[in-house]
């Protein structure tokens, strides 16, 4: 078991306590989630994130549509996943319970990379579905990181959920994305699905298993803390809040081979929020926290 928190913002900080059977995902909970400060002094009651892979459902006696199942208790504050060792149902279980609790304080919760400039006050944000290009192109050596996957945008600013990176890494080469392979080789980086040959060296244009293949990190391995599948508005574009609250609903992306099953090359696809399947609360809740005070 391991104490830890969602949000590097302390007055939105969650407290979650996290118990596995498999040392793979302690590291990913060490890897992905703030350990900075943990849960000592927090008065409020922590989330409890059991993982269980070997535990596998029935889905004619237990409901579930396949054997894997990942289950969220609100009221108990208990989450409980199984039959999967995928990183994946880790951290977007989190981000599902971010996103209920977090508009109920005034903070949009959103599916994106983010990084700034040379000042605070430049920051850029790129939405989009898993394995988009968020993670490549918000760590670049120019700008510093906040995030590659799941802020908050509160009055205090843009604030990262995780405290690591999860970066789809199908075909990476030093050349296109150094900064997240200097990452990778880093002590602490975990890799998934990710074939190696007999020297044990990772074979990242190796499909055999999976296009999914991943690898976690530690944000602080990028020095300064993909390629879009489609477009729906120019490089820069200037909405009014009724126009950035229409394309955001919409959230017109794609799916990718290897994160989306049954996908073999990018295809459009509108994604609410960029993010549908986890968030919670009415659709129209988010927008209007992302139009802010008009």
């Amino acid at each position: 078991m391991q104490t830890t928190h969602v949000g590097a913002d302390p007055q939105y900080r969650v407290p979650l306590r996290v118990i596995t059977e498999s040392p793979f995902h302690a590291l990913v909970a060490h890897t992905m989630f703030i350990r900075d400060g943990g849960i000592e002094g927090v008065k409020q009651e922590p989330y409890t994130r059991n993982s269980r892979p070997s535990v596998i459902a029935d889905p004619e006696k237990d409901g579930t549509q396949i054997d894997a199942f990942v289950i969220a208790n609100l009221a108990e504050k208990k989450i409980i996943i199984g039959g999967t060792s995928y990183e994946g149902e880790i951290k977007k279980s989190l981000f599902a319970i971010m996103n209920y609790l977090m508009p109920e304080q005034g903070v949009l919760p959103r599916h994106c990379s983010a990084n700034y400039g040379k000042d605070k006050t430049d920051c850029a944000v790129f939405f989009g579905l898993s394995g988009t290009g968020k993670t490549t192109l918000s760590a670049v050596a120019d700008r510093t990181l906040i995030g590659d996957d799941e802020h908050g945008w509160s009055e205090n600013g843009v604030f990262n959920f995780e405290g690591g990176c999860y970066a789809k890494v199908i075909r990476l080469s030093e050349e296109k994305e150094p900064e997240i392979c200097n990452a990778i080789g880093r002590s602490g980086a975990l890799l998934e699905n990710v074939v190696l040959d007999e020297k044990n060296i990772p074979l990242y244009d190796d499909e055999t298993v999976t296009e999914n293949t991943r690898a976690a990190y530690a944000i602080s391995h990028i020095p300064n803390m993909a390629a879009d599948a489609f477009g729906v508005l120019p490089p820069v574009s200037k909405l009014s809040p009724a126009q950035a609250m229409y394309h955001f609903l919409a959230g017109y992306t794609a799916k990718v081979a290897g994160t989306e099953a049954g996908i073999t090359e990018p295809q459009a696809t509108f994604s609410p929020c960029f993010g549908a399947p986890v968030m919670p609360l009415p659709l129209m809740r988010y927008a209007e926290l992302l139009r802010g005070p008009c």
